[in-house]
């Protein structure tokens, strides 16, 4: 809180008289000192009226020079010279050199004490200090209700007005979403947005421009997800004034809020709608009209499916699919089974918009996932997409783009029925004896199987694609030879073994 050496002089009670600085007069004083020093610079923190009857005065010219320049370089707003002690006017070099600095000088007639300029200053400080503490309980409530009625803009507006400044609200890449008064922070929002860049400085950052206006940016933030940025434009913030734009920032955070957990529940509806279509359910009508929203201009879907290799990584596929869908302004229609998550996508969507569904996951998350992508169909044969891009990432390799289901070599041959039905047979005399075997020991036998077999029997390859030792690998690759009663050096049981586990999708 600070007052005018303009609105200091103002008070008759004082009978105060201006001697020099005339330009000055705004300057703000935030303190009231007394001091009889010749040097009191280092004791000085800026703003301060400061009140002495120049008992200690240097003499000279010079020095009474000196003297000013250090309290103006210490940032002094005022010097009150008390007359009829120490002297009986004020001294005319201390007054052309104080001219010189645009220092003003404020004359204190003797009849005034300096105890009568430190109360009244002092007195109208604390004034503005409860001013300002009333302004911020009023206001607060205010936001607090415009977050519900108004929302974003309400509660610009109410900061706006709560602090007699322009405020700019900025989403996380920088762009303005809303501004009060309109247009207001324009001209700075270059400065803006290089403070909000200044992520590792805190939550809050200040700034004065060359024109002597304030910037104070608080980012918008709840945990370590930044939605924006709040900026306030104008005279310098008061601490009160700081705490209204925390408050804000805490109510717009919320605000952001909002979207995400509609989004999310959005995306558990389209989850459920998802799995009831594929059940074969009768009376579903409602429920593919949910699912018609998934489909592009044209009418048709593809399916993308990622087979992972634990649960719990599926679960980061599903998540990683939804932040991209939320940042591409689709809904999401995504199920997971166990290691397995399929998303619907628009029919117009290639492999390499399926690449980008989990590209947000680290490197080493993505090594270890096989992606598959249907082909085009129209919404009522969803099913049928979701078994093709089921195929295709079972034949994808783990950690390479995605396969296109009509890319597949032999993929008109898992396009029968009657042929998936033959390997499902196979399936169930090969696979599912390995499948039992690692439930009861848990142990990684089809894993293995599926990696050596991918590595055409060599035992490097399939070892470091499963970070075990080749040792380690052929005692298991031993184990299921006994168990399924075959031997994996004849190459047309590899090549039946490895259909086999392609059409089951494991």
């Amino acid at each position: 809180m600070t007052v005018s050496v303009r609105w200091v002089l103002a008070q008759k009670s004082l009978a105060l008289e201006l001697h020099a600085g005339a330009n000055g007069l705004d300057r703000e004083v935030s303190f009231v000192h007394t001091t009889e020093l010749s040097e009191p610079f280092r004791w000085l923190s800026g703003g301060e009226l400061l009140l002495t009857t120049g008992l200690r005065l240097p003499v000279t010219t010079r020095e009474r020079m000196t003297y000013l320049e250090g309290l103006h370089d210490a940032g002094v707003a005022a010097v009150g010279f008390g007359t009829g002690l120490s002297f009986a006017e004020v001294p005319s070099d201390f007054v052309e050199a104080a001219d010189r600095l645009g220092l003003p000088v404020l004359e204190i007639p003797l009849p005034t004490p300096f105890a009568a300029v430190v109360t009244l200053v002092m007195n109208r400080l604390a004034e503005q200090q409860y001013d300002a503490v009333v302004r911020a309980s009023r206001a607060q409530p205010r936001m607090t209700r415009a977050v519900v009625a108004g929302g974003a803009a309400a509660i610009v507006r109410e900061l706006s007005t709560a602090t007699s400044s322009a405020v700019v609200l900025l989403d996380d890449t920088g762009r303005v979403l809303e501004q009060h008064p309109r247009g207001g922070g324009s001209g700075v929002l270059d400065e803006i947005r290089t403070l909000a860049a200044e992520r590792g400085t805190g939550s809050s950052r200040v700034s004065r421009t060359p024109a002597g206006i304030s910037i104070s940016v608080q980012r918008i933030a709840i945990g370590s997800a930044t939605h924006g940025h709040v900026a306030v434009v104008g005279p310098v913030l008061g601490n009160v004034d700081h705490i209204l734009v925390g408050h804000a920032a805490s109510l717009l955070a919320l605000d952001f809020e909002k979207p995400a957990r509609v989004q999310s529940a959005q995306d558990k509806l389209n989850s459920v709608a998802l799995s009831l279509v594929l059940s074969d359910l009768d009376g579903l009508a409602p429920v593919w009209a949910q699912i018609d929203l998934a489909a592009g201009a044209d009418g048709t879907v593809r399916a993308v499916t990622v087979d992972a290799d634990t649960p719990s990584r599926a679960q980061r596929v599903e998540g990683a699919m939804a932040t991209h869908s939320a940042a591409a302004g689709r809904q999401l229609f995504a199920r997971r089974w166990s290691s397995r998550v399929t998303l619907v996508v628009r029919g117009t969507d290639d492999a390499e918009f399926a690449a980008s569904t989990i590209a947000g996951l680290d490197i080493s998350e993505r090594r270890r996932l096989r992606v598959g992508l249907s082909a085009p169909h129209p919404v009522p044969q969803l099913a049928q997409a979701v078994e093709e891009s089921r195929l295709a990432a079972s034949s994808a390799a783990a950690g390479a783009d995605p396969v296109e289901f009509g890319s597949l070599v032999g993929g008109v041959l898992m396009a029968h029925a009657s042929t998936r039905e033959a390997l499902a047979t196979v399936g169930e005399a090969t696979i599912a004896p390995l499948e039992k075997y690692d439930a009861a020991n848990g142990t990684d036998l089809v894993a293995s199987l599926r990696a050596f077999l991918e590595a055409n029997g060599h035992w490097e390859s399939a070892a470091s694609t499963l970070g075990v030792h080749r040792h380690t690998l052929r005692s298991r690759v031993s184990r299921i030879e006994a168990t399924v009663s075959c031997s994996l050096d004849d190459a047309r049981v590899r090549a039946e073994l490895l259909l086999a586990l392609i059409a089951r999708g494991t």
